[in-house]
């Protein structure tokens, strides 16, 4: 095999865009956060709820507290470009973890490209949650025969940035 092949089971692909909104306690927040969510990807979010109960907090089971989106495939490479178009194609290095995932926070929904200004929602915030993945790695989620991962198939952080900056252009400071 020659040297200057490139191995398709190490290429960097997305596996999954996840958007989230928290909300609290505040039900008019998550009202707000759902209709952002939906001018966004046009599909209904999910409400996420609360598993614990944290007094100090006021929490108890079954509180809905926030609402996400899981984008996957062609949805998530046409949505990526706008989301980073909002940080200006500018990430810091502490916004890449050890395993392979970006995540940003998005300060102003009116940033990315091609969302209006709603008045109904006012200024809210999003989180954005990129995970990457390689081909073969379904092997640690599927159902029959689970297996582990082999360390050097894992996305090192290095290698996320790499993809991140030959694939979108982006650029990674240390610090802002």
């Amino acid at each position: 095999m020659e040297q200057n092949q490139e191995n398709k089971m190490r290429q960097i692909r997305i596996e999954k865009l996840t958007l989230n909104v928290g909300a609290g306690k505040d039900a008019v927040k998550l009202k707000k956060g759902i209709k952002l969510l939906k001018n966004i990807t046009g599909v209904d979010p999910l409400t996420t709820f609360t598993q614990k109960r944290i007094p100090a907090w006021g929490l108890r089971p079954g509180l809905p507290i926030g609402c996400k989106i899981t984008l996957r495939k062609t949805k998530a490479t046409q949505l990526l470009p706008r989301l980073l178009d909002a940080k200006s194609l500018q990430l810091k290095k502490d916004n890449f973890d050890s395993c392979g995932n970006v995540s940003f926070g998005i300060h102003e929904y009116i940033d990315i490209p091609g969302v209006g200004y709603d008045p109904e929602i006012g200024v809210l915030g999003l989180q954005v949650c990129l995970t990457l993945a390689r081909p073969g790695y379904r092997v640690k989620f599927r159902r029959l025969r689970k297996s582990f991962i082999n360390p050097k198939h894992i996305i090192k952080q290095d290698e996320a940035i790499s993809f991140m900056g030959s694939a979108f252009r982006v650029k990674v400071g240390e610090e802002e």
